[in-house]
């Protein structure tokens, strides 16, 4: 046990460790050698890191964009009854999460070996969020009394089948982003990115693509995804500034303006779109370098371990093949969330406060996905759906779901994956358990 959770907390807890042994491996088995192994290993796990870094920049920049409009709507956190907390839960079911995750890991190996589903998860992170999160609605839908090892055989087989199916599902789109099957998707955002995939067939324009509109004589540097970016994101970060200026002051605001210290609070909410900005550009440089390693130590797996096997991987993968997409996507997103909120409190009366993390990454993903079969329309749209998804799931997870065991956990941590699939975990328990 105590080598299980070894495995679990320093390699599958840890992504950048795995996919550098997974790297290491590969070019073993390709007979590489030393000097060849020690770079792609070492490389492939700053590649890893860099994508890290750039994340953490766009994560801090968005905790000023939140509550910011957070302020703006006058939005409070939902209330929520008695439950357990993450703290807590851990605790009682950290071995649960543990042997399942590892198990389930497992099952999507063997999987990938005898199935033509050749896709091999990496994304460690989300593989423990989505194992805690299914924990969690069993215990609420059928109580802690399960035992143990049904509730791991159960977790175990059904987050391998999910981890090996969810990237051949969104293959074929990724297949028209990144023009080869080298890379699979591997993240909790595929179900928006797909049904934004089939709303901008259906509602978009393919032939408007939003890497290659036609650019009027003098506005050439709009053809650089960092000034879009920065230009977007500048738009919505001053907007927010002055509206909260606007309005009458207190604490919460007060706590707000406090950030920018000294600082004029427009001109630090404008810093803080060009460091969202930045962000992007260092997941994007990020992104090349991890995928110049993967993807040639992969063939060492393939060829020997798991036939013709894919590696799937984080959502900033596809950032880099429509990066003016992702940036559209959120933009819908945002807007959707908008309207969301206002539309659920005034009708269920749920305070959904948007993750603006959770929501750009999964907007930004469906926003290129949208754009690979409906052009600018289409990753407008995908944005939108995403952000119904994220509002709509959050209610009814935390409502029904999860509300004894980890709401609070939900709010911010589950994703449109896992408010597509909790009803079939809570489904399924029921009848098994």
């Amino acid at each position: 046990m105590r080598a299980i959770m070894w495995i679990a907390t320093n390699i599958l807890g840890q992504p950048s460790i795995l996919i550098g042994l997974v790297v290491l491996l590969g070019l073993i088995l390709q007979r590489k050698n030393f000097s060849q192994i020690i770079s792609g290993t070492f490389k492939a796990i700053i590649g890893f890191l860099i994508i890290g870094g750039g994340s953490s920049i766009i994560v801090g920049s968005l905790n000023v964009f939140q509550p910011m409009w957070k302020e703006v709507f006058g939005l409070e956190a939902q209330k929520l009854g008695q439950f357990m907390g993450q703290a807590a839960f851990n605790q009682k079911f950290g071995t649960i999460i543990t042997l399942s995750m590892v198990l389930g890991f497992l099952v999507n190996v063997f999987l990938a070996k005898i199935t033509k589903w050749n896709y091999i998860y990496l994304t460690g992170h989300m593989m423990f969020w989505t194992t805690v999160i299914f924990t969690g609605i069993i215990v609420h839908v059928v109580g802690p009394s399960v035992p143990m090892w049904k509730m791991v055989l159960f977790l175990s087989v059904f987050l391998g089948l999910y981890w090996t199916l969810q990237p051949a599902l969104t293959q074929p789109i990724m297949r028209k982003i990144t023009g080869g099957d080298q890379v699979a998707l591997g993240h909790t955002s595929a179900s928006a990115a797909l049904i934004g995939a089939g709303l901008g067939k259906l509602l978009g324009n393919k032939k408007n693509d939003s890497e290659s509109f036609k650019i009027p004589k003098g506005f050439e540097f709009l053809r650089d995804s960092n000034v879009i970016i920065a230009l977007i994101m500048g738009t919505l970060y001053i907007l927010g500034a002055l509206l909260v200026l606007l309005k009458p002051k207190t604490p919460e605001i007060e706590k707000l303006l406090k950030m920018a210290s000294d600082q004029n609070f427009i001109v630090f909410s404008f810093i803080q779109a060009l460091q969202f900005a930045a962000g992007i550009a260092i997941v994007l440089f990020g992104v090349r370098m991890l995928i110049g390693e993967i993807v040639p130590a992969f063939k060492g797996i393939a060829d020997t371990i798991v036939p013709n096997a894919k590696p799937a991987l984080d959502c900033p993968i596809v950032y880099p093949y429509a990066p003016t997409a992702s940036i559209l996507g959120f933009v819908g997103a945002f807007a959707g969330a908008l309207i969301w909120l206002l539309v659920i409190g005034k009708t269920v009366g749920y305070v959904f406060v948007p993750t603006m993390i959770v929501l750009f990454f999964h907007s930004a993903t469906a926003g290129v996905f949208g754009n690979a079969t409906g052009g600018v329309r289409g990753a407008l749209i995908a944005g939108f759906m995403t952000a119904t998804i994220v509002a709509w799931g959050q209610y009814f997870m935390v409502t029904y779901l999860i509300s004894s065991t980890i709401p609070d956990t939900a709010m911010w941590a589950a994703d449109s994956d896992m408010f597509i699939l909790g009803p079939i975990v809570a489904l399924l328990s029921k009848l098994l358990f």
